[in-house]
């Protein structure tokens, strides 16, 4: 079936008399509007990131990296210098020459150095050791035996000597009519290791009064010369004594056959321990007290010697002693 308003085929009454009621009509109003298309609003933009821009003068804007730069470079530059002094100063290390004592001639075995056989020549530092003979040493191996032949030129070795501790002996040390005697003597009891042979030091005995049954300490003896500390005397080459043997738990004294009563009897009682003197102080005092137990605990005593111990002092010390 055909439609006429959209074929305009054939023929239709009533449209027809419709077109003819419409002629000549007119529009008289304003023309509608037609609807605009409405533009989709912009997207929101973030914020850009904030750029650094320098504010100094104009001369040093771009110039930052270029500083940066040359800051690591010098310091590059003094870590390569540093390297290189310290890689210099390994290499001479040990380099260095030191003086030791040689062999001036030929020298055979078991024949007596003299200061004519011997000279010094300086060699590397890492080539010397303990066991070489130096310079400020050289008296102690002169009128020293070797045990072996040792050529011109080469150096001189503590072991290549006769040791003079298994010649030395005690005996020639002690005077006529006195008497050595050996006393236990550790750490504590010899000024912790100081007292040396040729020493001068007092005796002090603590042992118990039989009568109140107090402890006692009272000085036995005064200046007492040390002969030995272990088996080294004041004539024993230190250096040809080796370390593990000059540590010592005895030391030998020079005293009086009654003195070596005193101090026998003494040591059975109760313990002996040594005070070092000053090697120029050989005076004794004549009237000694005992300290005991009352005598530590009233302090009557000690505040006497203390004044007396402050009076001495400032004579060590080079001041004027007070008058009496």
């Amino acid at each position: 079936m055909s439609d006429y308003l959209f074929d305009k085929e054939g023929e239709d009454a009533d449209v027809e008399k419709l077109e003819a009621s419409l002629g000549g009509l007119k529009y008289r109003g304003a023309p509608p509007e037609l609807p605009r298309a409405q533009r989709p609003a912009p997207a929101a933009v973030a914020p850009s990131a904030a750029v650094y821009r320098p504010t100094g003068p104009a001369w040093t804007a771009g110039r930052a990296p270029l500083a940066i730069a040359a800051v690591l470079a010098l310091c590059s530059g003094l870590v390569a210098y540093s390297s290189i002094k310290k890689k210099e100063a390994d290499v001479r290390r040990g380099w260095n020459l030191v003086p030791v004592v040689v062999a001036a001639v030929d020298v055979g075995e078991g024949t007596v150095v003299t200061f004519d056989m011997i000279s010094q020549r300086s060699v590397p530092e890492q080539f010397v050791t303990s066991s070489v003979v130096k310079p400020d040493s050289a008296s102690y191996v002169v009128n020293q035996k070797v045990l072996v032949p040792v050529q011109a030129g080469d150096p001189l070795l503590w072991s290549q000597f006769e040791t003079t501790k298994a010649a030395e002996r005690l005996s020639t040390k002690v005077q006529k009519k006195a008497r050595a005697l050996t006393i236990e003597a550790a750490k504590t009891v010899a000024v912790g290791g100081w007292v040396r042979p040729n020493d001068h030091v007092d005796l002090i005995g603590t042992f118990k009064d039989p009568q109140t049954n107090e402890s006692v300490a009272v000085t036995l003896l005064q200046n007492v010369i040390v002969l030995a500390t272990g088996k080294i005397t004041g004539t024993t080459n230190v250096n040809l004594v080796p370390e593990s043997q000059r540590e010592y738990s005895n030391v030998s004294l020079l005293v009086i056959p009654e003195e070596a009563e005193i101090l026998v009897l003494a040591a059975g009682l109760g313990g002996l321990t040594m005070s070092l003197r000053n090697e120029d102080d050989v005076d004794v005092i004549e009237e000694r007290g005992r300290a005991t137990i009352n005598t530590l605990l009233s302090g009557e005593r000690t505040r006497v010697l203390q004044q007396k111990r402050f009076n001495t002092i400032q004579v060590i010390r080079g001041a004027a002693p007070a008058k009496p």
